[in-house]
């Protein structure tokens, strides 16, 4: 009896022993909701700034123009929201590396006005390409190069805003294009010694002339970037129709091209939208945004033409950065930084900083004397999740440690409490 008194003196004790594991579960709880914080989805991780913003009409800009309209008249509206892509193409972090200096872009297309917003002063025609009366080119050239600082209006900004463009016609002056004047535009952006060369055309039918051209300016150690297939026609839908089968389309599907195929905000293309045999890289293409050849406001277009102005674009950023790489090379660089997907999917970013494992000597050959920036950008989500993810994981170890403790200790104690009884 003596020895019993003490023990039910300390029974009081006995709900602490069982909080030292009922409080873990608390924790444990609230552990688990922590960790539910980083599983979102892979497209929320950068959302578009303009997500929730209200919707913006804008004109689309036409690839060609029939015998009887008349020029693109300007856009009435300007862009107030930044686009989605944007934050996709990550330039802000991309043009604390380059900005395209000393790289001449070359536009193959319907020509480009001078007076284009963003590229005043930075284009050069050859001869009557100065003129767009369909807009398409221009449109193009400011996805290029269009100044931020300049062009007004939000995400008005172009991929490399420092580099100068060449106006180029590869189309007769209503769009209308064929292989014999787009082989002319590309020898003609060769011997004007364009670093690239952006071709937003996709033809049927390819010629020996054609050919011969892209083999020309692939030797004069130019980058030739084309559509890997033709624009969606207007009104294309998603989910409303049968696909057609993939097809060859030129120049992309000639020896030395860069083939660039688009995407959209979902990641898709709309159904109807023509498919390529191949393509070697693809780009934000669907309901991009940009200026048009004459006024102030904005337009919109969908198609591979805008995804191989972005391509083009950081092709240029590329060959700013590391000079001394070849137009083969910069190709390979931005194809081994790509995202992994059916078609590797651009990353402006990574093929400015990333140290390609190609067993080649690419960066040192051609890196300026300017440190190589191998982490992520600081607005990118990804590390603050993963270390909220390591950090997670390392509470429910602990807790699950102590809770195990608690219940051993329990145990341990039970035949006493038997023995009080």
């Amino acid at each position: 009896m003596p020895l019993s008194r003490p023990r039910r003196a300390a029974r009081p004790a006995l709900p602490a022993r069982r909080s030292r594991y009922v409080l873990p579960s608390g924790l444990w709880a609230l552990a688990l909701t922590v960790c539910s914080v980083p599983a979102a989805s892979a497209g929320d991780a950068e959302p578009s700034p303009a997500a929730s913003a209200p919707t913006v009409r804008l004109p689309v800009i036409p690839g060609s123009l029939g015998s009887g309209a008349s020029c693109t008249r300007p856009s009435p509206t300007a862009m107030t929201v930044v686009p989605w892509t944007y934050a996709v193409l990550g330039l802000s972090g991309a043009r604390e590396h380059s900005r395209g200096a000393g790289v001449t872009v070359a536009v193959v297309d319907t020509g480009v006005e001078p007076g284009t917003r963003g590229l005043k002063g930075r284009v050069e025609a050859v001869g009557d390409a100065g003129e767009d009366c369909v807009g398409h080119g221009s449109f193009v050239a400011g996805l290029i190069a269009a100044d931020d600082r300049t062009s007004g209006g939000a995400g008005a900004g172009g991929m490399a805003p420092d580099a100068r463009v060449l106006a180029v016609r590869g189309t007769d002056a209503r769009g209308r294009a064929d292989a014999a004047a787009v082989a002319v535009g590309i020898r003609a952006a060769a011997d004007a010694r364009a670093g690239v060369i952006a071709v937003p055309l996709a033809l049927s039918k390819s010629s020996e002339d054609l050919t011969a051209a892209v083999r020309y300016a692939t030797a004069q150690d130019c980058l030739v970037v084309a559509a890997a297939v033709p624009d969606a026609p207007a009104g294309a839908s998603h989910g409303t129709t049968t696909p057609a089968p993939p097809g060859a389309y030129w120049p992309a599907s000639d020896k030395g091209v860069l083939s660039v195929l688009d995407f959209g905000p979902d990641g898709d293309r709309p159904d109807d939208a023509p498919k390529p045999l191949r393509a070697d890289l693809a780009a934000p293409g669907d309901k991009v945004v940009g200026a048009g050849p004459r006024g102030k406001g904005s337009f919109t277009g969908t198609g591979a033409s805008f995804a191989t102005a972005y391509v083009a674009g950081a092709a240029a950023l590329v060959r700013s950065r590391y000079p001394k790489l070849s137009a083969e090379e910069t190709a390979r660089r931005l194809t081994g930084t790509a995202y992994p997907a059916d078609t590797p999917r651009l990353d402006t970013y990574a093929s400015l900083t990333v140290v390609p494992h190609t067993g080649r000597a690419a960066v040192s050959q051609g890196a300026p004397e300017r440190r190589v920036v191998l982490s992520l950008r600081a607005d990118d989500p990804g590390p603050r999740r993963i270390a909220l993810l390591v950090g997670s994981a390392g509470l429910l170890a602990v807790l699950t440690a102590a809770a195990v403790r608690g219940a051993v200790r329990a145990r341990r104690v039970r035949p006493d409490d038997v023995a009080e009884a």
